[in-house]
């Protein structure tokens, strides 16, 4: 997988479909945390929501040939697991089928989540 200077450059080498659901994800966790900052990590696109804490930390997201892999970590999978039960998981991931619409309130909820649990590891 070729490397990607930027979150868009990442979208637009994307099939058309998984293209529409990663910007509406992009949307959805940039809305839940305005101040988020993008960059190209681990060759997807990656989330700092909280300043001065390593990247590879964070949230991330990818798209692959069936779906969308939203990263928000095993806390918050483990956290949202009654909510998750009709998504696929895995080790701190959520697999977002083509086709089917995005759980926004859910997807804010684990973003935020996220934020809190990093502000928490951070602060101890």
């Amino acid at each position: 997988m070729p490397t990607f200077r930027t979150v868009d450059d990442y979208i637009a080498s994307r099939p058309q479909e998984a293209q529409a659901m990663l910007r509406e994800l992009r949307r959805l966790i940039l809305k839940a945390v305005p101040d988020a900052v993008e960059l190209p990590d681990y060759k997807v696109p990656s989330y700092t929501l909280v300043p001065g804490v390593k990247p590879e930390q964070q949230l991330m997201m990818a798209a692959y040939a069936q779906y969308v892999s939203f990263y928000p970590y095993q806390a918050a999978i483990d956290h949202f697991a009654d909510a998750l039960e009709d998504y696929e998981t895995g080790k701190g991931t959520v697999k977002f089928q083509y086709g089917q619409p995005l759980p926004k309130d859910l997807i804010k909820q684990m973003v935020i989540f996220r934020k809190e649990e990093i502000e928490l590891s951070a602060s101890s």
